[in-house]
């Protein structure tokens, strides 16, 4: 029986790998499909950029910190290893950006930064009076009418001007990729928008109009919402345990690296960094790009996917004892418009958006630096990038004295930009790819979301297509 089992491998055993690998063995248990499934990672641990260090009583995140919980793909699969007793939400509470040294609150009703309530808009300290007056064009100006992909910046500046784009929609929603708004690709990263504008011409009437409305659950400190984001009360490492500990014995390999794939007889021939080789019917590649596309470069393969820029980024935990920090305002963080002169570009108050991350008596800040054309700051040593971070901090909160400790992760050539022409570059590659080794699959944040949900659903839509094609 074993002899006539398909052989599976899944290359790459972060976020995206171990769900393709989980829910391979799953399907093959459930529909009872003759299949072996092994996960080869490189490094000594699965996870990739999920990492979460539990330190003196904190549960802090290196990498990734939450997800969205309207993405449902994340909370099935904590549902599906059982440990969904296990999630927590957000404390929601005001956000702001620091514009002009100041800290303004986001106005409320932003969606993503698009106003639908103008009563806060007109109020915000965010913008002047021109810039109030020319984002009010948006209920005036016609369709774009633009055919094929557009940079995030272009549609928006066209629809509101520059000034909002700066002090609010490009701090929101660049952040995540840690790009540049006028090079981000509308199509790749939030088509959304463009379909409202499609169907609904205004942006601000559009996104009032498709917005769900929230249901007022007050909290004790003004704020009328939920949380809109997920985590683990022992961090988001608890999910890659989980995972692992439900993967078959002996279906993982680490610290074994694909060295050349070759093809032979309808099959992929795998040789690693320890001499050995492996046969395999079908290859869910969910490494990173880069990687992907150097194992297939001696095959003509997959060159343009080095077309995918990355950037580096850096986070920074600093853990202090309560009386050292003073915050007069309430709220769960910040975000730094590109105009502002700090090296940081964000700040989550840890302990107030996760108060289960942080002991009784003490205070949990989380820092970010990085971003595309300030990057330097990443490699420098941890003491300087501490004292800048400090340094940036103490203009914006009062801080008295050294943290009680520091925890600093660098993601060097890291976080994939999706730029314009994105989505049909990755289109490209896996065409290429299906000519020549129809039987690999390719997944991961490079492709089709960089989020936790979205790596998931692209390890599940592997799955699917392996077993569509050794099965189908």
């Amino acid at each position: 029986m074993d002899e006539q089992k398909k052989k599976v491998v899944v290359a790459g055993g972060g976020i995206t790998g171990l769900a393709a690998a989980f829910y391979l063995q799953k399907a093959a248990k459930e529909q009872q499909l003759p299949v072996d499934v092994l996960l080869i990672e490189a490094s000594n641990r699965l996870g990739g950029k999920i990492q979460t260090v539990r330190r003196d009583g904190f549960v802090i995140e290196r990498g990734p910190d939450s997800f969205l919980i309207r993405k449902k793909s994340m909370d099935q699969f904590a549902k599906d290893l059982g440990i969904e007793n296990e999630l927590v939400r957000n404390a929601t509470g005001q956000a702001y950006i620091l514009v002009n040294e100041e800290l303004q609150p986001i106005p409320a009703g932003s969606v993503m930064g698009i106003p639908t309530k103008m009563g806060p808009f007109m109020k915000s300290n965010l913008f002047s009076v021109s810039g109030k007056l020319r984002v009010a064009g948006d209920f005036f100006l016609p369709r774009s009418g633009a055919e094929g992909d557009q940079s995030l910046g272009k549609f928006f500046r066209r629809r509101f001007g520059g000034e909002i784009v700066e002090n609010l929609i490009e701090p929101l929603l660049s952040g995540v990729y840690a790009g540049d708004i006028d090079h981000m690709s509308l199509q790749a990263t939030y088509p959304q928008f463009y379909e409202v504008e499609k169907r609904h011409r205004s942006l601000i009437l559009g996104m009032k109009k498709t917005t769900p409305k929230q249901v007022p659950q007050k909290n004790g400190h003004g704020a009328s919402k939920q949380g809109a984001f997920h985590s683990f009360r022992n961090g988001l490492e608890s999910i890659v345990e989980a995972a692992e500990a439900k993967l078959e014995p002996g279906s993982v390999l680490k610290g074994r690296r694909i060295e050349q794939i070759d093809r032979r007889d309808g099959k992929a021939i795998l040789q690693l960094n320890n001499g050995e080789i492996i046969e395999a019917d079908s290859v869910i590649m969910a490494t990173d790009h880069m990687t992907a596309s150097h194992l297939f470069a001696p095959h003509g393969l997959l060159s343009d996917l080095q077309d995918i820029k990355t950037t580096s980024v850096a986070t920074v935990a600093l853990a202090f004892p309560k009386d050292a920090v003073v915050q007069d305002m309430e709220g769960t963080g910040f975000l730094v418009s590109r105009s502002s002169d700090y090296s940081i570009t964000a700040c989550t108050w840890v302990h107030r958006k996760w108060p289960t991350t942080t002991p009784e008596g003490k205070v949990l800040l989380r820092a970010f630096v990085g971003r595309v054309g300030d990057e330097t700051i990443v490699d420098l040593p941890d003491d300087e990038i501490e004292r800048i971070v400090l340094s940036d901090l103490s203009k914006i909160i009062q801080i008295n004295g050294k943290p009680d400790f520091t925890v600093i992760t660098r993601f060097k050539e890291d976080r994939p930009q999706y730029r314009v022409g994105h989505r049909q570059r990755v289109e490209a590659a896996r065409a290429e790819l299906k000519s020549q080794f129809p039987n690999v699959k390719l997944a991961g944040a490079a492709y089709d979301g960089v989020g936790l949900p979205d790596c998931i659903n692209q390890g599940k839509a592997a799955v699917e297509e392996v077993i569509a094609d050794l099965f189908g």
